[in-house]
């Protein structure tokens, strides 16, 4: 298996990430230096910055793949082969594996892939009681009446209102949000709304997922319990 690929299915990177990895002479492979095209097999060891490169296993009986990936800017969430940077080729994965809702290419974070096509509708229909929470930060000084406005809900988008939120202060021009709403590109609209310019937005927790310590373009398997407050009617997955 090609080393990148080795990389990628371990969960710890995307294969894209892994090329910049390697090409940064960053990866060994039984102690030595390992190059663009170098493959592995049963028994090698990768190490990554001198440590152990060690699979994410993703649950002992499941019939379908969840992970987690924060996702760099300049990323569109599409399956679309043809769209250059689309999520599917960044993540590189050995199953066919869907984004679950979207975050625009413009944004980083949070965002969950899923080779079960079921539960992408099933999550999509019930967005509008799952919270995702966000850190943006803006052009101009943060007020107290900028953050009522965006709680309060009711500004017009897309053919409809926006439903009420929370906010808090995060610094002079940042700020926390935590919406039940998906409408695109929503945030930085709402933001405009009150003449003010999106500058930085990253997703950090979707319903009782977070983003955690991983790093732009790394990737994790959801673990039991995630799936389990994710999708609590379900007990298959």
């Amino acid at each position: 298996m090609r080393l990148n690929k080795h990389i990628a299915e371990s969960g710890f990177c995307s294969r894209r990430e892994a090329d910049r990895l390697i090409a940064e002479r960053r990866v060994t492979v039984n102690g030595q230096p390992a190059g663009i095209g170098t493959q592995v097999g049963e028994g090698d060891q990768v190490r990554v910055d001198g440590r152990p490169l060690v699979r994410r296993p993703a649950g002992g009986t499941r019939r379908h793949v969840y992970i987690a990936l924060n996702k760099p800017v300049g990323v569109t969430c599409t399956t679309e082969a043809s769209v250059k940077g689309n999520i599917v080729d960044f993540v590189g994965h050995e199953r066919r594996i869907f984004p679950i809702g979207r975050l625009d290419k413009d944004s980083e974070g949070l965002i969950l892939l899923t080779s079960n096509g079921d539960i992408v509708n099933e999550i999509l229909r019930a967005e509008n009681a799952k919270e995702k929470e966000y850190l943006v930060a803006v052009n101009h000084p943060v007020t107290d009446a900028f953050l009522r406005g965006m709680a309060r809900g009711g500004i017009p988008m897309h053919g409809q209102l926006t439903l009420p939120c929370r906010t808090s202060r995060l610094g002079k021009f940042g700020f926390r949000i935590v919406l039940t709403q998906g409408l695109n590109r929503q945030i930085r609209l709402m933001a405009a709304h009150f003449g003010y310019r999106v500058k930085r937005l990253v997703r950090v927790r979707i319903v009782n997922i977070a983003l955690g310590h991983l790093k732009p373009g790394q990737w994790r398997n959801l673990t039991d319990a995630e799936l389990r407050g994710l999708l609590p009617h379900r007990s298959d997955f």
